[in-house]
């Protein structure tokens, strides 16, 4: 691939290339956040497939910033009644290079996707929440209403000897922070433009990924995707006001982003 130059080639645009060799000409600890869902298990017909993943968590683990973070957005395939856990398996990987497991949060699907007739429903991915080191910008999303508004909770709290301690009395503001795990509709029929939304095996939730990028980002912070897709992070980054590299080495994909970005689709 061509040499880039930093920052001029990398900010604000969608690089068509292998994420791999971009990330190698970034320099160290420059990302503040990364936010991805990987071609995982082979479960959709992408356009490039291949990737090589413990190379790839490398490199994100040495652009991204002291306390920055990754949301890393994986499933498991079913082969012949046994869950790949290859979900796990990357988890524990990007612990082992260096990672904090900050929260493991589930992404609820509105629709359930019939699986097999001796499995329940299946109808959720993972949302692996990475920090490396303590997490610099934390912007909790309170949209849960609380049951007794302007009432006084103390509660208690569970000790190592099984006794209970009293909290610190405080007053109960209308709406808390939501519980981690969040649901979405999603899938082609939920796009608002058609044209784009069949251009895309795997559509990834707007609001999933604004969600994300309000809560672990500020204004003009730089949010990466290396496997950039249809081009969702890149769009909500922009509307956020944060700067935003996206890398996809599929060229239709690529422009499937540009055109969005241009025209503010919606999918």
């Amino acid at each position: 691939m061509e040499k880039l130059i930093w920052p001029e080639s990398y900010i604000n645009k969608i690089i068509n290339s292998d994420c791999l060799e971009v990330m190698k000409q970034m320099p160290d600890k420059c990302v503040d956040l990364v936010v991805t869902s990987p071609p995982y298990d082979d479960m959709r017909d992408y356009e490039n497939p291949v990737w090589l993943f413990e190379s790839v968590a490398e490199q994100i683990y040495r652009i991204v910033k002291e306390g920055g973070v990754l949301v890393w957005i994986v499933g498991d395939a079913t082969n012949n009644g046994n869950e790949t856990g290859s979900s796990f398996n990357q988890a524990l990987h990007f612990k082992k290079i260096g990672f904090n497991l900050h929260d493991t949060m589930i992404y609820e699907k509105q629709e359930a996707f019939i699986a097999c007739p001796t499995r329940y429903n299946q109808c959720f991915e993972y949302m692996f929440i990475f920090s490396k080191g303590k997490i610099n910008t934390v912007n909790l999303i309170k949209d849960r209403k609380n049951l007794y508004k302007n009432g006084k909770h103390h509660g208690t709290r569970r000790q190592k000897d099984g006794s209970l301690k009293p909290r610190v009395m405080t007053l109960i503001k209308e709406f808390g922070a939501r519980k981690n795990i969040w649901c979405y509709g999603a899938g082609r029929g939920k796009s608002t433009d058609q044209i784009f939304a069949h251009e895309h095996p795997a559509i990834f939730p707007e609001k999933l990924a604004a969600d994300h990028i309000k809560s672990w980002s500020n204004k003009r912070d730089l949010v990466l995707d290396p496997m950039n897709g249809s081009g969702t992070t890149t769009k909500m980054a922009k509307q956020l006001g944060r700067k935003f590299i996206g890398i996809e080495i599929s060229e239709k994909y690529c422009q499937l982003a540009r055109d969005r970005l241009r025209q503010g689709v919606l999918i």
